[in-house]
């Protein structure tokens, strides 16, 4: 790493928000958008956090503060979910009083990406505590699982077991799934409670609410049915259901 001056660093304005390096496949934007969507709604009255899909981020554990690692999708804790209330184009660890994501997601692809090595290398130098790599389609070729959570510890980053894998320091699940709204059936990554329950999409929630709200309205109808077939039996025993005595 070369000696930086961290008085000459440049501001967030000067940087570009990504290195303009193009996703081969639509997942690598899809699946990160999928978590972040369930976390807006998950943690929408929260403003300690924030996710980013396909953002620069730059710091300065490597060869220069203008070169960004991007990652998929990051995720960082203890930081503002909007910087001073606006939006961010790139995430600069500088600006956000050192913060590193405290976890990034990669996405391989057919072109390898250096997730098994440069990458890693590189979150581990940053400090990012949770680095999960999710390889679908070229786990074999890469002889590796399909699915892996990596947890930094003492500076190396170990392999995880068990799925949904539980991250305690983010009170959060992370696994695979196929969502019951996706039309296509493919298989997605998704945020999990401790008792390993899968927290579900706005896509879902909107479906559940759709039903209880179709069920009420049915639940209503019966009960109408049920009061006008006893206001006709009551007519049919000569009597006004308006006006029934009291005794």
């Amino acid at each position: 790493m070369l000696d930086i001056d961290l008085t000459q660093l440049p501001s967030s304005d000067e940087l570009p928000c990504s290195d303009d390096t193009p996703v081969d496949n639509e997942d690598q934007n899809w699946l990160p958008n999928v978590l972040l969507f369930v976390l807006e709604y998950l943690w929408k009255d929260r403003q300690d956090w924030f996710f980013a899909v396909d953002m620069g981020v730059y710091h300065t554990t490597g060869v220069s503060p203008r070169v960004p690692v991007v990652p998929d999708g990051f995720l960082s804790l203890g930081v503002e979910r909007r910087k001073g209330g606006k939006s961010r184009s790139s995430y600069v660890t500088w600006e956000e009083g050192n913060m590193p994501p405290i976890l990034t997601l990669e996405v391989v692809s057919h072109t390898p990406g250096g997730e098994y090595d440069t990458k890693m290398d590189i979150y581990a130098r940053l400090g990012v505590l949770y680095y999960v790599i999710y390889n679908p389609s070229f786990w074999q070729r890469d002889r590796h699982l399909p699915f892996e959570v990596y947890k930094l510890v003492e500076g190396t980053y170990q392999l995880q077991m068990g799925e949904p894998f539980w991250m305690p320091e983010l009170r959060l699940g992370i696994g695979r799934c196929i969502l019951p709204t996706e039309p296509f059936e493919r298989e997605a990554l998704g945020w999990f409670d401790q008792q390993g329950d899968r927290y579900l999409t706005p896509a879902e929630r909107a479906e559940q609410e759709q039903q209880r709200a179709e069920q009420e309205q049915q639940r209503a109808e019966q009960e109408q049915q049920r009061a006008e077939r006893l206001a006709d039996y009551v007519r049919s025993l000569g009597l006004d259901p308006d006006h029934l005595p009291d005794h």
